[in-house]
């Protein structure tokens, strides 16, 4: 037998789609190429892969077993081809993370110098509310995910970064004693919330809840961004990360309002299933991680500590 790669790869997505034209569109090419390269793999078999009844195409009992080690085969080239290029220190492959929407203001500094280093890794990153990003992680649909609030169903293991200070916001600053009760504040405040799923939310109503606080009046947006234009527009306060206001703060288009029990500290957290079989791309970012989080943090992040 000489079937070449070529061919199996095209009779593995005729396989997979039950169709010439759709395997054709997968794979970029014209369908009278595929149907020829599709008859010279038949010839090589003594028994029908395929067979044509009216206008559709059936896989046989055999072409089924063929297409299986079709992609087994197929999937041991890739691997040759991706530990070939690994070997040659050329690092290739995908990094897949998925963070909280306020981690977008987090991870790409400890992300930048990484994909510079090595630059075929292809990052797909996903910026989404908690609920999602749990989700992700427990389908083990991505590598990693960067949150403020570890979930406690699932077994994990972590990597802290940076801390996570969150305070009360409003677009005028505003005196009160530290002493002053909590519930009497934020009864003179519109308080503005984010979206069920939410972490700030969940940690926002946490801190509601433990202080026994009433308030009056609320608001609900779908993004920390939304909320803290919502508050320069001067429709309400919130209790938000320090990590996402750094300019609106210098400009004092924002303030933090100083009252007992803020802030509240949490801790920003790369996480992954316990299980994990990391690939050769993901232990070298946990490497790289781990040999420069304390720059990125003293380069990037110094101002976090004036307030």
């Amino acid at each position: 037998m000489n079937y070449t790669l070529s061919q199996l790869e095209i009779f593995l997505r005729i396989a997979q789609t039950g169709s010439v034209t759709k395997a054709a569109e997968l794979l970029h090419l014209t369908q009278p190429a595929v149907s020829i390269q599709l008859r010279n793999f038949q010839s090589q078999f003594d028994i029908p892969l395929t067979e044509v009844m009216g206008r559709k195409i059936y896989i046989t009992d055999f072409g089924k077993e063929i297409a299986v080690a079709a992609e087994s085969i197929l999937e041991q080239v890739h691997a040759i081809n991706f530990k070939t290029a690994v070997f040659k220190n050329k690092l290739t492959g995908k990094l897949k993370i998925s963070v909280v929407s306020t981690a977008k203001y987090v991870l790409p500094f400890f992300l930048n110098d990484f994909l510079k280093l090595h630059p075929d890794v292809e990052l797909i990153l996903d910026v989404t509310n908690k609920r999602t990003v749990i989700q992700n992680l427990e389908q083990n649909e991505v590598d990693f995910s960067l949150v403020s609030i570890i979930p406690q169903k699932l077994e994990l293991q972590q990597m802290d970064l940076l801390p996570n200070k969150l305070y009360l916001i409003n677009n005028n600053p505003i005196d009160y004693a530290k002493d002053d009760n909590l519930s009497e504040i934020f009864q003179k405040l519109t308080l503005l919330f984010r979206e069920e799923g939410s972490g700030t939310r969940q940690t926002m109503e946490e801190f509601i809840f433990r202080n026994d606080i009433k308030f009056s009046k609320r608001l609900q947006l779908t993004s920390n961004e939304a909320v803290k234009q919502a508050i320069i527009a001067g429709m309400g306060s919130s209790i938000l990360p320090l990590i996402g206001l750094k300019n609106e703060l210098l400009n004092k288009d924002l303030h933090i309002i100083p009252i007992k029990n803020l802030p509240i500290k949490t801790m920003w957290s790369l996480i992954w299933l316990k299980n994990k079989k990391h690939s050769p791309v993901t232990m070298a970012y946990l490497t790289y991680l781990e040999e420069n989080k304390a720059r990125i943090i003293e380069e990037k992040f110094a101002w976090y500590d004036n307030y």
